[in-house]
């Protein structure tokens, strides 16, 4: 069993030496490439206005020609974008001499589909997909089945990636699961159709999110405890707005979507070097048995960092050697115990709920009036001073009231909006944005808040499963918007009301702040239930976690 004292091992190794730098600084960089792939969609899959195409072939005056081209006023919206008046009878009516609206009442033409295609406006962009396989009127559904095909290789890449970080290492993980966003990415530069577009953004899907996770972990893992909060806020989360935020950049310069799709993957590229500059995890490898492996590593950061490592790092260990682990964990270890089970159960229901918020008004502000590269770029804007606060609430605050006083604030925000007279648009706009100010706070602070939780055999396990709940979430988040055509306050309604309960429920999770990582499960804190219970989980002991790991209590 591994000892729960490996921040007090590796204490000389100092707080913020040149190796901590380096491994903060590279791990950071390697997450940009997340906010480009993710949000690409915003512009790659934005359908320009359109209406039906009159053949140059078809000689009909000029007069005919403009009356032909379907009218833009509101109520005929639907009937301008996807159709158009019998092109043979407007052809017979030229043809004879007629003036439309003077001879003929347009409107009283049959309407017929847009049979040769559609004319694009090019103000905006030069090419999406949408322009590119006329992705419009009857096909229109596959623009969001596109986006939903991401995030379902996004919710299997959590599901899958965290099992395996845990089973083979970080490292390895890592930076595969980059080269598969990176590559595949790439590929999708070439796509010959959209159907084979989609497969390629599923597997690209699977990286995005598998490397995010596991960098997460991994800093987590080597930085030293007064160094994590910073990581976990200001570091991952503030690197993915960066790239969210030179998303709506380089679009603006690239108006088609194969150049920008093109320039997205370059830093998926330069990040593969990283490989012979980023450590395993030697508190993972302690974890399997490789002491000695875990110990080198560590030796070298002595020496990065100037100082004397001692000659045995880990002498409760130097006995076993690197003989592997002496238990494989896998996905049914999370629900083994009552215990732990609780605190899997509850913190899957807290990423979902926060991810449904986040996703929600992240997608709603595309609806804003003005610029759409504008809008973009401020939506990005808005997490950078919610990740500052969240800093600061982890360096002083215990976990439980950071995340349900974020959750808490944000939905009840959005609770009030159904209060606001519809006539009042920059006061309800004001709720959303200070709402997901609050949810993008939430969703910083719930990825330590877990990983503090979870011992280092199931880390990633338990990263990708709340992940994966996390990707439900944001699959559902389109229909709660969508529930707002039936009732304007209707979706602010449910999603404040979840997270508030979310809020409420993380309360009875087990407080972290100030503990060290734990090590093995049954070094796990437990949950409110269990201190409720104390005589009962100290007669029976595997009411609270599993025999064969139980230890002395501790409540």
């Amino acid at each position: 069993m591994n000892s729960p004292d490996y921040d007090d091992s590796t204490a000389f190794l100092g707080d913020w030496g040149p190796f901590q730098r380096t491994v903060f600084a590279l791990l950071c960089f390697s997450i940009i490439p997340n906010g480009f792939t993710g949000l690409s969609m915003v512009f790659m899959g934005d359908t320009p206005a359109h209406h039906c195409l009159i053949p140059a072939a078809l000689n009909i005056t000029d007069e005919w020609r403009n009356a032909s081209i379907p009218l833009e006023e509101e109520e005929d919206s639907r009937l301008s974008k996807c159709s158009r008046p019998r092109v043979d009878i407007i052809k017979n009516y030229s043809d004879i001499g007629l003036l439309p609206w003077v001879d003929v009442n347009v409107s009283n033409i049959p309407r017929e589909a847009c049979l040769d295609g559609w004319v694009y406006d090019k103000g905006t962009y030069i090419s999406t997909i949408v322009t590119e396989w006329d992705l419009v009127c009857s096909d229109d559904w596959r623009v969001p089945l596109t986006t939903s095909l991401f995030f379902s290789g996004v919710l299997t890449g959590s599901f899958i990636s965290g099992q395996i970080a845990d089973r083979f290492g970080r490292k390895i993980v890592l930076f595969v699961t980059m080269a598969i966003q990176t590559v595949f990415t790439f590929i999708q530069v070439f796509s010959p159709s959209w159907l084979i577009f989609c497969l390629l953004f599923f597997i690209a899907g699977m990286g995005q999110i598998s490397n995010y996770l596991t960098a997460f972990a991994l800093g987590m893992e080597i930085l030293s405890p007064s160094i994590r909060d910073i990581y976990s806020t200001l570091g991952v989360c503030l690197f993915f707005s960066i790239g969210y935020m030179m998303l709506p950049l380089a679009a603006y310069f690239l108006r088609d979507w194969r150049m920008l799709l093109l320039a997205l993957t370059i830093p998926g590229f330069f990040c593969m070097p990283l490989w012979w500059f980023i450590p395993e995890s030697p508190r993972w490898l302690l974890s399997q048995g490789r002491v000695k492996e875990a110990e080198e590593i560590l030796r070298k950061a002595a020496k990065m960092n100037g100082v004397k490592a001692p000659d045995v790092i880990f002498p409760q260990h130097q006995a076993r050697g690197n003989t592997g682990s002496l238990k494989t964990y896998n996905l049914c270890d999370l629900v083994k115990s009552p215990n732990i089970r609780c605190i899997t159960v509850l913190l899957c229901l807290v990423w979902f709920a926060v991810s449904i918020g986040y996703c929600a008004l992240s997608l709603n502000t595309s609806s804003l009036h003005g610029n759409i590269y504008l809008n973009c770029f401020l939506s990005a804007m808005v997490e950078v001073p919610a990740l500052i606060m969240a800093w600061l609430m982890l360096r002083r605050l215990p976990r439980r009231l950071c995340l349900s006083s974020t959750l808490s604030f944000g939905g009840l925000l959005l609770l009030f909006i159904h209060l606001i007279p519809q006539h009042m648009s920059y006061v309800t706009i004001s709720l959303v944005m200070l709402g997901k100010f609050g949810l993008s706070a939430a969703f910083s602070i719930v990825y330590p808040a877990t990983a503090e939780l979870y011992p280092t055999v199931v880390r990633g396990t338990s990263l990708g499963t709340c992940s994966t709940a996390s990707r439900v979430g944001s699959l559902s988040a389109p229909y709660f918007i969508y529930l707002g055509g039936y009732n304007r306050s209707l979706p602010y309604i449910l999603i404040g009301s979840l997270n508030v309960l979310s809020g409420l429920l993380y309360l009875l999770l087990p407080e972290s702040f100030g503990s060290p990582l734990p090590e093995t499960i049954s070094h796990m804190q437990r949950g409110v239930w269990c201190k409720k219970r104390h005589s009962t989980c100290s007669q029976t002991k595997s009411k609270c976690e599993d025999e064969d790991e139980y230890e002395t209590e501790r409540f």
